[in-house]
């Protein structure tokens, strides 16, 4: 299906809305899901708009069986999505992991709320592990991408689609509740960042649609010949390397000559630019880089240019998640500090100054 654009259009949007009128404009197929604040006004937004598109939406009775039906679209071809918050999601990790396992196509969103169990409806960041080391069994990744406004609510679900055929292999957007509430202008356009080269959306050589003039296949994840599955985990480990070596992005804001460096993604990561700013009228050198791309993670990046900085600083709102990559990736290269909010607490920028200040002062710098 050919993609609809209204270009050069404005309008005031929330976050869930733009995320949902960004995959009609993408070309979504077929819309799966089920409520769970607070990410209801998706599928409330899809309901309409896939109907007045002549597409397929269908509140699923479960998040169970919502994975499921992407799944049995995925098969087709068609460009599939489902979206859920944190318990929803949990649910779906059986599915997602068959999804991997069949290497299908499909664009998940994840608008998490706080946690534990059923915690809260507010914003969180303390699904991280969950999306970017595979939440279900199994050797296999997501393709995690992180949306920090409501503009890129929108944008990003061009980029999730053509990851997931490109790989064929499910894309997640990983935001917030914050980020799903809110409202900010958006304009509808054909995002060309950071996306990159245009992706085929040609899978007439793997879907199943009828053995007509060919020979039946079958897409299974299934394998109990001897040795079958490890040459497929092989296989499919030699596609998350390539991911790894060209689908990195991420965006490093004042770092060139930075003491103190952010790292953080979603609504974390805009708290720390403003921070950055005030920092920066109080005489301390500080920067952040924001993943945009949570898995493949920029720790490339990171290895690179610790060296440099006297200080890097992990913000997010959960206990400490993300810090295990940069870590990971910075090694003794420089010293990592944390700071973070949980259960759906969010930091102001005033609150992260006053730590940057007490703990990076230009006299400890």
């Amino acid at each position: 299906m050919p993609r609809q654009h209204n270009t050069g259009v404005t309008k005031l949007m929330a976050g869930n809305h733009a995320l949902a009128e960004g995959a009609v404009q993408a070309g979504c197929d077929a819309y799966f899901g089920y409520p769970i604040t607070p990410q209801n006004e998706v599928p409330e937004y899809m309901a309409q708009r896939m109907a007045e598109e002549g597409r397929v939406f269908l509140q699923s009775e479960s998040e169970l069986a919502a994975i499921s039906m992407v799944m049995g679209a995925a098969l087709t071809g068609k460009r599939v999505m489902t979206s859920s918050s944190s318990p929803g999601i949990s649910l779906m990790q059986e599915g997602i992991s068959y999804l991997c396992g069949c290497e299908l196509p499909a664009v998940l969103a994840n608008v998490v709320r706080g946690g534990p169990g059923l915690g809260n409806i507010a914003a969180a960041q303390s699904d991280y592990f969950q999306s970017v080391k595979g939440g279900g069994h199994g050797d296999y990744r997501l393709l995690v991408i992180a949306p920090a406004s409501v503009q890129e609510m929108f944008d990003f679900v061009f980029w999730a689609f053509d990851l997931a055929f490109k790989y064929r292999n499910p894309a997640l957007i990983l935001t917030d509740g914050l980020i799903g509430q809110m409202m900010e202008p958006v304009t509808f356009r054909e995002p060309t960042w950071p996306r990159a080269t245009p992706v085929s959306f040609d899978c007439s050589g793997w879907a199943l649609t009828g053995a007509r003039g060919r020979p039946p296949r079958s897409i299974k994840s299934l394998y109990l010949g001897d040795g079958v599955l490890e040459a497929h985990n092989a296989k499919l480990q030699a596609k998350y390397a390539r991911a790894m070596a060209e689908e990195v992005r991420y965006e490093a804001v004042e770092t060139d000559d930075a003491d103190v460096v952010f790292v953080a993604y979603g609504i974390a990561a805009r708290v720390c630019r403003e921070t950055v700013a005030r920092l920066r009228a109080q005489g301390v050198k500080a920067g952040v880089l924001r993943p945009l791309t949570l898995w493949p993670f920029p720790s490339a990046w990171l290895a690179e240019h610790a060296p440099r900085f006297a200080h890097i600083m992990v913000v997010e709102l959960s206990c400490g998640q993300m810090i295990e990559d940069v870590q990971l990736a910075v090694g003794n290269r420089c010293p990592v500090n944390f700071y973070g909010r949980t259960g759906g607490g969010v930091m102001t920028c005033q609150e992260l100054t006053t730590v940057a200040l007490e703990r990076f002062s230009t006299k400890a710098v």
